[in-house]
């Protein structure tokens, strides 16, 4: 079972993930993407998505965030968070974004997926997301009595569940 997690650093993470989707540049699909991830040491550091011109050279947000943590120095991932502007909490990482996170990230790391409707103006963890992770085992923390109208805001897989079976650094290790 995956560590604890701080509900106010994952909000922190999160309300980072909205910045950051805030500044994507997507002029083409209109498809803005933000991701943030928690650093053990409690550390958030942000991407979004930028597009190009001649599609294949754009690049995702999680894409974008994973190397500028490499880059600053980051090699310990504790949580991800992944928004966009669909109102469904269904957006999670594309195929090659999940092979990248995989690379960096234990299979065990929760990978919390946002609706554009997540009340991102809140100052403390709303009511969805403690019940998130509270469901997810990753907080002892009371979810409180209003649940039912934030459900569907926050989804919360790990890397294991959206990337089963799958070729990692260790893989590599087993040829020698």
């Amino acid at each position: 079972m995956p560590a604890p997690l701080d509900p106010k650093q994952v909000h922190q993470m999160i309300q980072e993930s909205f910045d950051m989707r805030d500044k994507a540049y997507c002029p083409y699909s209109k498809f803005q993407v933000g991701a943030a991830i928690l650093c053990a040491d409690g550390t958030v550091i942000g991407g979004c998505n930028v597009e190009n011109a001649s599609y294949g050279a754009g690049i995702c947000a999680e894409r974008t965030a994973i190397p500028k943590a490499i880059s600053m120095g980051q090699r310990s991932f504790t949580a991800l968070a992944v928004s966009s502007n669909v109102p469904s909490p269904s957006v999670s990482p594309c195929g090659i974004c999940r092979q990248v996170i995989r690379e960096f990230f234990p299979l065990s790391t929760p990978i919390i997926m946002l609706a554009s409707t997540y009340p991102r103006d809140s100052a403390s963890p709303p009511p969805a997301l403690l019940s998130a992770l509270s469901a997810h085992g990753l907080t002892a923390a009371e979810a409180g009595s209003d649940t039912d109208k934030w459900s569907g805001l926050v989804k919360i897989m790990t890397l294991e569940e959206l990337l089963p079976m799958s070729f990692g650094p260790e893989q590599l290790d087993m040829t020698k």
